[in-house]
């Protein structure tokens, strides 16, 4: 058996190189996922939006089986509403205001204070899954660029974790971070809140693990994951090149002369 060419090995050891880095970017993005966040990450202040709590599930023999989220106390919101989640119920809880609090067109003495989603038993998001819990929130303050929402997730083994922790001082990630909202701009005068007020209306069941059951994902993994696929796609583009030009280079085998016995001759003359 002959041995590849030097070409072909060359292309072979690219393809492999830019294929692993692919990999390697693609894995990098999950870290991103690892968290539970806020869906969408932004909103303009003063309106109307649909914030899901995307909570993954990061154990490998656990299932999460709870999960609570608390609003803020000094910017609290006029109109909280959960929508169904199969399997799931969800609890809100209200706290007095003392004084009474100015939100929106509304004099508040009392508010949400926090929503539980608790599962039903015999569900839960299992490893490998995450589930969107979708909290109707409004409207949101103005004044402030972020709202926060810390949240507690609890798995059938009794772990509990606490996502609560806010940006380091550096502005680096902190291990539990709690979710939140970007806030923008103040909303145009006029606009028509009730769109943005839309719930999801059919139940949702736990999505495996890098699945998007809201119709967004986080922009950082897709975007590495692009990225990733990018490169790799690259690298097949260049080995497969590099292939047929070393068969276009390849000079042709010279075929072996055909030689031809020579006719046996009688012994007698003619």
């Amino acid at each position: 058996m002959s041995r590849p060419r030097p070409a072909l090995r060359r292309a072979l050891r690219l393809g492999t190189v830019l294929s692993v880095a692919a990999t390697a970017t693609v894995l990098g993005a999950a870290p991103a996922f690892a968290h539970v966040t806020a869906q969408p990450g932004d909103a303009a202040q003063g309106g109307y939006s649909v914030v899901s709590l995307r909570v993954p599930n990061e154990s490998d023999t656990a299932g999460t089986v709870r999960l609570q989220v608390t609003l803020p106390a000094d910017h609290p919101l006029a109109s909280v509403r959960t929508t169904p989640v199969a399997g799931w119920t969800a609890t809100t809880t209200e706290a007095p205001l003392n004084p009474p609090v100015q939100s929106g067109e509304r004099m508040l003495d009392k508010a949400v204070r926090t929503v539980t989603w608790t599962a039903d038993p015999g569900t839960r998001i299992g490893p490998g899954e995450y589930l969107d819990f979708p909290l109707s929130l409004g409207p949101l303050p103005t004044g402030v660029d972020e709202l926060v929402l810390p949240a507690v997730q609890t798995y059938d083994d009794g772990e509990v974790v606490s996502w609560d922790q806010p940006v380091n001082a550096d502005g680096s990630e902190p291990e539990r971070p709690a979710p939140s909202v970007a806030l923008g701009p103040v909303a145009a005068p006029g606009g028509d809140h009730h769109a943005a007020m839309a719930m999801p209306g059919a139940p949702q069941q736990p999505a495996a693990d890098g699945a998007d059951t809201a119709g967004t994902s986080d922009p950082t993994a897709r975007l590495l994951a692009g990225a990733g696929l990018l490169v790799g796609a690259l690298g097949l583009g260049a080995g497969a090149g590099a292939v047929l030009g070393s068969r276009r280079t390849a000079p042709a085998e010279t075929p072996a002369p055909v030689t031809t016995p020579e006719r046996e001759h009688s012994g007698a003359a003619r």
